[in-house]
């Protein structure tokens, strides 16, 4: 049985499912922070762990993540316990930061056409690794048919803004671009833009992605 860090009000109208990067866990400054101001505009936020991530609680060996395509069931069932336990009744988005996100991408459509899901919201998509930009992970963003959010930093090592602005993804994707940011959306100093900035321009990107969407 997955394992949630739940907060917000049950009786929000909109519910976020985050799931965490592929090296932090839920509770990483990240999340926490983004979370509380997403809770802070009316929402309620679910977060999980996927397996090897919280094996690392009880004191495993710390192994890299699987491959995203195997965790897919993970997220599935993730969702499908939250909406038993009630979000069935609000207008449910899923996404993550970074790995996170990703999988939620892959499950997107699937849980869209069966009316399980609104949206997808993602918080620093890897596009590719970092530098190794020919290795892409778009195929599927394509065609997608979910309505998605991707909040990216503009200096993104898994995907600058220059780099994305050239691939072929579905018209259904939306993007908000963090000023100056990194993977974490995060500036560097002097540029004009802060990561107290950039976060809150992120949770209010997300509000508005979901007060529209489904």
């Amino acid at each position: 049985m997955t394992q949630f860090l739940t907060n917000g009000t049950p009786g929000a109208k909109i519910h976020v499912v985050l799931a965490h990067g592929a090296g932090a866990a839920m509770t990483s400054p990240f999340l926490e922070t983004m979370a509380g101001l997403l809770v802070e505009r009316g929402m309620q936020v679910s977060r999980f762990e996927f397996d090897y991530m919280a094996a690392r609680r009880e004191g495993g060996k710390r192994r890299p993540p699987p491959r995203a395509e195997l965790l897919v069931p993970e997220y599935k069932r993730a969702v499908a316990e939250l909406r038993a336990q009630g979000a069935a009744k609000q207008k449910l988005f899923i996404g993550g930061k970074s790995l996170g996100g990703r999988v939620a991408s892959l499950v997107a459509d699937e849980l869209f056409d069966e009316g399980a899901v609104a949206g997808l919201v993602c918080l620093g998509y890897p596009f590719h690794p970092p530098a190794k930009p020919d290795n892409l992970r778009t195929a599927h963003l394509e065609h997608l048919r979910c309505p998605a959010l991707i909040v990216q930093g503009e200096r993104d090592p898994f995907g600058s803004r220059s780099e994305v602005e050239s691939y072929a993804l579905s018209p259904v994707i939306r993007f908000v671009w963090a000023g100056d940011g990194d993977h974490d959306l995060g500036p560097r100093g002097g540029r004009g833009f802060t990561r107290k900035g950039n976060l809150a321009l992120a949770a209010d990107a997300v509000a508005e992605f979901t007060a529209g969407a489904g």
